[in-house]
């Protein structure tokens, strides 16, 4: 969906409507994530900086070659890192997120010894190795290679890598109004993690989710019950464009996909503990339907099985 116009080292622009493009991340090739650029008219706009400063770079420059603007804002869809660690590129524009994203970025994200983070990253990375040579579900280590090949591409720019924070936070809804084009930021509570921001464009009816809409992945959840309610009231806005966090740029069927995997897994989760089976039980049994059994993600569906058990079994 929309025209692939540019194709570079690390994504490939779709060019959705007149100034509104959507970066789409290349597997293994350090994006890792999808953005999104807006030329609002007088101003331009970045949606997610990517995973590695050199991928963010290039996301730049792409975005002030295609329009002849410098970026003035720069979205920060949540706190995760292979949605931010381009920032350092942005640092002299206005970057925005929540409050929560803000705060989990300063915590999460910051790097106080960068030889033993590399030891750190070094030592993952020989995990994923020897899962990959054990692994022999395909699907499974096809996610392995993919998430070694992303984080040796961080590991790469870890040397140059600056954790840059947001400078203008909000809490549910920011609107910027430019002189050819409006974007609405909305913070509708935390599914994929404690505060995921997603921006829609009203008047040409596109919305760049970050990682609250997602194409044939067992993203992580944070919250089950709040990951469906902000599916369902997303339903009620009128898309016609979704450019998910990871995947394909879509219509909003891909919305429904993803409210029937966390409904799916829900019903099961409960209807295990009524029958009182536990975790071990309720994963190993666990039929997953046809729909979801091709997606991809390195544990699988088990731990997203996990986290709404849990998450069910405490509430």
């Amino acid at each position: 969906m929309g025209r692939e116009i540019i194709e570079t080292n690390y994504f490939t622009l779709h060019h959705l409507c007149d100034g509104v493009y959507a970066a789409v991340a290349k597997p293994g090739q350090g994006a890792w994530g999808n953005a999104g650029i807006i030329d609002l008219g007088d101003e331009l706009l970045v949606f997610d900086s990517l995973s590695t400063p050199s991928a963010g770079e290039e996301l730049r420059r792409q975005a002030e070659s295609l329009t002849g603007k410098k970026v003035k804002y720069l979205i920060n869809s949540h706190y995760h890192g292979d949605h931010v660690f381009g920032n350092q590129v942005f640092s002299d524009t206005t970057i925005i997120s929540t409050y929560v994203t803000e705060k989990l970025c300063k915590e999460k994200n910051k790097i106080e010894d960068y030889e033993k983070e590399k030891q750190d990253m070094n030592q993952y990375l020989l995990q994923l190795k020897s899962k990959i040579d054990s692994t022999e579900d395909i699907i499974i280590k096809k996610s392995l290679i993919n998430q070694y090949q992303e984080m040796s591409k961080v590991l790469d720019d870890l040397s140059q890598l600056q954790i840059v924070l947001p400078s203008m936070l909000f809490e549910e809804k920011l609107t910027i109004t430019g002189s050819d084009k409006t974007v609405e930021l909305y913070c509708l509570g935390g599914g994929h993690s404690p505060s995921d921001t997603f921006m829609y464009l009203p008047k040409e009816k596109i919305a760049f989710m970050g990682d609250l809409v997602t194409e044939d992945l067992h993203v992580p959840i944070y919250n089950p019950e709040e990951f469906l309610n902000i599916l369902k009231q997303v339903k009620q806005i009128d898309i016609n464009i979704i450019v998910p966090g990871h995947g394909n740029v879509a219509d909003l069927t891909v919305c429904d996909t993803l409210i029937d995997y966390l409904s799916y897994m829900t019903q099961q989760a409960k209807e295990a503990l009524q029958q009182k089976l536990s975790l071990e039980d309720f994963i190993s049994e666990f039929d997953v339907p046809k729909t979801f059994r091709e997606w991809k993600g390195v544990n699988g569906i088990k731990a997203n099985l996990t986290t709404v058990y849990t998450y069910l079994q405490k509430s």
